[in-house]
């Protein structure tokens, strides 16, 4: 069985050894950048490489592109062949955000065509509690050339938002706080509020009490109940710099609602510009 969403640790663990089988480390934490790398060092699951958002799934030299700027093709692709990844490989990412992080590492692989590749479900800590072996030894890869191309169409930039949200061809989905949302607080970027004309649609919401990911079908409703009369592919998520929104797209493949976007720059990105417009309040 291949995996594309989602996989459970016991699930995960009859995959363990096996040849084709790559285990990404994609723990981050915001305010200590070296944190989830120390953490990696410290113990991990078994064979798991590590990916660093900021070094890895991020290109930091971009200016203007918001808060994490997606990477080159080029230095995608060199974290891949690093890491040992092939066009067989069935590729499983975690972190210790409720997935928020491993699931840009997700999205990522599916811009350049690569399907299997799943979120663990509840993460570093849903392993750990399972009782599941954990390692301190970093794997030995045999790096692998590696040629792929990103499928741009599934990248929204700044002006298809501005000319999708003024025929209302679009839905542009925030997945922030709410309070962030709404202007009241801003812990993060400069500026406070939405993109005018965008929904919010916090990526919590796709968690039960355990931080695992809501069934399908109550997902299903739930992203229903708010994207309404637009189809899938007329969804475009957005978030604070482009990470936690992959969350919600990937909750809404795991609930069979196929094809949303990815407005990579996100709100720092919008904000980069002052003429463009800033929205408050609920809507």
């Amino acid at each position: 069985m291949n995996y594309t969403t989602l996989i459970s640790p016991q699930e995960l663990s009859t995959l363990c050894g096996s040849a084709d089988l790559l285990v990404v480390d994609c723990r981050f934490d915001l305010a200590d950048p070296e944190r989830g790398e120390r953490a990696w060092s410290e113990a991990h699951l078994p064979g798991a490489v590590y990916a660093h958002l900021e070094r890895d799934l991020s290109d930091m030299s971009r200016t203007g592109m918001g808060r994490h700027p997606l990477p080159s093709l080029d230095g995608f692709t060199r974290c891949l062949a690093r890491w040992g990844w092939t066009p067989q490989s069935q590729v499983v990412a975690y972190d210790d955000a409720n997935g928020a992080h491993a699931a840009r590492l997700w999205w990522m692989l599916r811009l350049v065509g690569h399907l299997d590749v799943a979120v663990l479900d509840g993460g570093f800590a849903a392993w750990k509690a399972t009782g599941l072996p954990l390692s301190d030894d970093a794997p030995l890869v045999a790096a692998c050339p590696v040629e792929v191309v990103f499928d741009t169409r599934q990248i929204v930039l700044f002006d298809e938002v501005q000319s999708g949200l003024a025929d209302q061809s679009m839905l542009l989905l925030d997945a922030r706080g709410s309070a962030r949302f709404r202007g009241e607080v801003e812990p993060i970027d400069k500026v406070a509020g939405h993109v005018p004309g965008a929904r919010n649609r916090p990526f919590t919401e796709n968690l039960d009490a355990d931080q695992r990911f809501r069934p399908a079908g109550e997902l299903r409703d739930a992203f229903e109940s708010v994207i309404g009369e637009f189809s899938p592919e007329r969804v475009v998520h957005m978030c604070g710099s482009g990470v936690t929104a992959c969350h919600n797209l990937l909750a809404m493949e795991h609930a069979g609602l196929i094809g949303s976007r990815l407005f990579a720059p996100s709100w720092s990105g919008w904000i980069a510009d002052p003429e463009r417009p800033l929205g408050r309040g609920a809507n």
